[in-house]
């Protein structure tokens, strides 16, 4: 028989299971990120003010991360998230008020609508690949190089 892992919490397991760490270290980069947006003199100002007073949250970098450049339907955005359409509706929502996206009307489908980046949103987008390097810059700084690469590749490969 195994000996078990944490012999004086037999539910210690919880706190330290591979999918929670993967969890708190996404929700410290994505953290980190929104920092350092706040910080940027490249972004606009109502935003780097919101982001500043935590109103744009991880959910909103779902949009920054998956909305294609040339725009992308509501559904696919959604799928992309892995949220409901729904829910990224509530988000689109948001950013639509913020200024980051505008809906319009989708050339190939009279019925559908495409969510694109505004100028202020492909600024955002911007400031979000700028951050995310320093982020990752600074991960690496922690850990060393052959950790985070060792890290990167295995998430890769996980992911994939």
């Amino acid at each position: 028989m195994a000996k078990p892992l944490f012999p004086t919490d037999p539910d210690a397991w919880r706190q330290t299971h591979l999918g929670r760490l993967l969890g708190h270290a996404m929700r410290r980069f994505d953290e980190r990120v929104l920092a350092l947006m706040a910080h940027d003199a490249d972004v606009p100002l109502a935003l780097s003010n919101l982001a500043a007073r935590a109103q744009v949250s991880a959910a909103h970098i779902h949009i920054t991360r998956h909305l294609s450049r040339g725009g992308s339907r509501l559904t696919e955005l959604a799928e992309r998230a892995g949220m409901t359409k729904q829910a990224m509706g509530t988000l689109v929502d948001q950013c639509e008020a913020w200024g980051l996206v505008t809906r319009e009307p989708d050339p190939l489908d009279a019925r559908a609508r495409r969510v694109r980046f505004t100028a202020d949103g492909l600024a955002w987008l911007e400031a979000f690949r700028t951050a995310v390097a320093q982020a990752e810059g600074e991960f690496r700084a922690s850990v060393g190089d052959e950790v985070a690469t060792v890290v990167t590749l295995g998430l890769e490969a996980y992911a994939g």
